[in-house]
């Protein structure tokens, strides 16, 4: 069944449908096994190695490369979808998604056929960017350095989403020189040790704790300034979260709906024999329904911005990229505090059209909530709406790559 079909709108192009037909069936797979997996904390090993079988991690690549080309209104068609099946493998595979596109502008023809050639291969790859504790603001406490002629990584990363199910790890790090940088190590390199020590009350499957790194060799070559990643770096994971809630609201919607129309029994204050057929109960699957539908809009509104700021990057005009870039940003903005408030919404009153037992463990209906909650506290929604409005009545751009830390 297409999305139109199911009154989801219509995919972001004419070959949609065509290429997300190959992944639905895994996408229902791991819908099939969410619960069991939520209840019984199993962390989705065999649902990321299907989707890496499938190619669904190579969509980004283009044909030469063995990928299937997709523009970004694509991708993030396909990550509401697989969000709607399960939000914890999307957020798996955010940093994956993230290098391909760092790989996709680099302006190194040499470092991009590499990496585009491995991610063709179906290589993963996961991500060691933020720290915790008292780590400084302007610098990050892992750094590269030289030890007896040899590059050497040290540092402890957490919020390394992903990284447990990765061969690869793309980490942000201080040089030596004391120039930003970013760096690529095999995750199974001598000196890294992944742990599963997240604890959050939502987005439970995602492998998002710690990860260590004691004198890992690194090659120079795998060593890249700051300044060289994909201008478009913060609007692109801000929106795989947005897109990741637009699949929460789409599964919540879809649960609500089907579990409203198997009661039989009905409150002797309702409107209806049935439960299906009250109007009160209708209203509210219906109001969860529309907010999935305008998140899931907002969501490839904002896509299509990304992509006119990939095309501004590959033309290497730099003002050119710079104008698309702040746009994206600003459509990102406009659009965090937004979506986050209908699927928030969405998954708070949609226990309105159903009964005491929809609070049963062994539904997990909760995990709605606790997933898009956890989605939300990333990067605080709090401050976009001053950035827009700053940019409104004052013309003031974004400020770009977000950091956190002691100042």
């Amino acid at each position: 069944m297409t999305q139109i079909d199911q009154a989801w709108g219509s995919g972001p192009s004419s070959r949609y449908e065509d290429l997300a037909e190959p992944f639905r069936p895994l996408f229902r797979s791991i819908r099939d096994t969410a619960v069991a997996r939520d209840l019984e904390r199993r962390l989705p090993y065999d649902e990321i190695k299907a989707l890496r079988a499938a190619g669904f991690t190579t969509v980004r690549v283009p044909d030469e490369f063995g990928g299937a080309g997709a523009t970004l209104p694509e991708l993030f068609n396909l990550l509401i979808e697989l969000s709607e099946a399960d939000s914890n493998v999307t957020n798996s595979l955010r940093s994956h998604f993230g290098f391909t596109e760092d790989v996709l502008n680099s302006a190194d023809p040499k470092r991009r056929e590499l990496w585009l050639r491995r991610i063709g291969e179906k290589t993963l790859f996961g991500n060691g960017h933020s720290e915790v504790g008292d780590n400084r603001l302007q610098a990050f406490s892992t750094t590269v350095s030289s030890r007896d002629g040899q590059l050497v990584l040290n540092g402890r990363k957490y919020y390394t989403t992903g990284t447990l199910f990765a061969d690869w790890i793309n980490i942000a790090a201080q040089h030596e020189n004391g120039e930003p940088v970013g760096v690529v190590v095999s995750r199974h390199s001598p000196g890294v040790e992944v742990l599963d020590d997240w604890d959050g009350f939502g987005q439970a499957l995602t492998a998002s704790g710690t990860t260590i790194f004691k004198d890992v060799p690194v090659e120079g070559n795998q060593v890249v300034p700051v300044t060289a990643r994909f201008k478009y770096s913060n609007p692109f994971y801000q929106l795989v979260h947005l897109a990741t809630l637009a699949g929460i609201g789409r599964a919540a919607a879809n649960d609500v709906a089907r579990l409203v129309k198997q009661r039989t029994r009905v409150f002797s204050h309702g409107n209806a024999d049935s439960v299906a057929a009250d109007p009160q109960i209708l209203q509210v699957v219906g109001r969860v329904r529309g907010n999935a539908y305008a998140a899931g809009a907002i969501v490839l509104k904002v896509a299509e911005a990304l992509q006119r700021a990939h095309e501004a990057q590959l033309s290497r005009d730099e003002d050119r990229t710079a104008a698309a870039v702040a746009i994206a940003e600003l459509e990102l903005d406009q659009a965090v505090t937004v979506v986050s408030g209908l699927i928030l919404e969405a998954t708070t009153i949609f226990f309105d059209a159903l009964g005491a037992s929809s609070a049963a463990r062994n539904l997990a209906l909760d995990r709605y909530w606790r997933n898009a909650r956890t989605i939300t506290n990333h990067n605080p929604r709090v401050y976009r709406d001053r950035i827009v409005g700053d940019f409104a009545v004052n013309g003031t751009p974004p400020p770009g790559q977000y950091r956190i830390g002691t100042p």
